[in-house]
């Protein structure tokens, strides 16, 4: 099957424009993809998501480029426009990554990843915003819950999550809702594809006290990273950024609880929420 090129969006971002300017220099210079991977040393693969945009370009790709074309540097200066700019479009493209991504790693400070919750945990975190209709919101919980299947799949990612001690102690939602959560969380402590560590109240403050993140490791391409706040999450995919991310993961995970006394500490969490006793009369 002959090979179509996808059409391209050069006004939308400047990593858009960069894939645009690859594609434009590329055809004046009479190159297919095989040809061009074959002279800056990639991937056919990986040089057609730069030029769609579906990849951040890689930072050695840049002075390759420059050097096949004699562009002087401008593939050089397209890359750190695009390694800096704000994208309007990231949590989409988190999504797509995490859709692909074969490790899966997280911390949560206040609430359960999207990942690890039920639908009831889902439907009562996301139902607290008040300016969110009922059929909005049903939409939304569905929306996550698609994302978990994946998970069940015959391939599903590795998962590794590092909760904090308040994800536990919060009540989201009613006592059975927060029990019917733990329960399942327990569920996922130590298995094949996940494990799930307690970083306690009494381990301090740490670098990633104030947010949470992700870490996406992907088959075909870089890792990304992902830091989500109130209203707006941030997502980096020049490597240094993701290096300097991963590093503060491990060294959490380092200092968490292990699998076996955050299994513990979640049932002693659990105990919490079991339904009150009516006294006798």
């Amino acid at each position: 099957m002959k090979f179509q090129s996808q059409s391209l969006t050069p006004d939308r971002s400047a990593r858009h424009f960069y894939g645009a300017e690859m594609r434009r220099h590329r055809e004046a210079a009479q190159l297919s993809l095989v040809q061009l991977a074959k002279i800056v040393n990639s991937s056919k693969s990986g040089l057609a998501r730069v030029e769609t945009a579906e990849l951040m370009p890689p930072p050695e790709l840049s002075r390759a480029l420059d050097a096949a074309f004699g562009t002087d540097g401008l593939f050089a200066r397209l890359y750190d426009l695009a390694k800096r700019e704000a994208h309007p479009d990231q949590y989409r493209r988190y999504m797509d990554f995490e859709a692909r991504a074969t490790d899966i790693e997280q911390y949560g400070a206040q609430v359960l990843p999207g990942l690890l919750q039920t639908p009831g945990y889902a439907r009562a975190f996301l139902g607290c915003q008040p300016d969110l209709a009922p059929e909005q919101l049903e939409e939304r919980v569905a929306a996550r819950m698609a994302r978990q299947e994946r998970l069940r799949s015959e391939s599903p990612p590795c998962r590794w999550a590092v909760l904090d001690e308040s994800v536990l102690r919060r009540r989201v939602g009613d006592r059975n809702c927060m029990l019917e959560q733990l329960a399942s969380l327990l569920e996922q402590v130590d298995t094949p594809v996940s494990r799930v560590q307690v970083m306690p109240f009494d381990a301090g403050e740490h670098p990633l006290l104030g947010g949470s993140l992700t870490v996406l490791t992907l088959a075909d391409g870089p890792a990304v990273a992902y830091e989500e706040g109130i209203e707006a999450g941030h997502l980096y995919e020049d490597p240094e950024a993701v290096k300097k991310r991963r590093r503060r993961y491990d060294v959490l995970r380092a200092n968490a609880l292990s699998l076996a006394e955050s299994a513990a500490l979640i049932r002693s969490a659990m105990e919490e929420y079991q339904p009150c006793e009516t006294p006798s009369t």
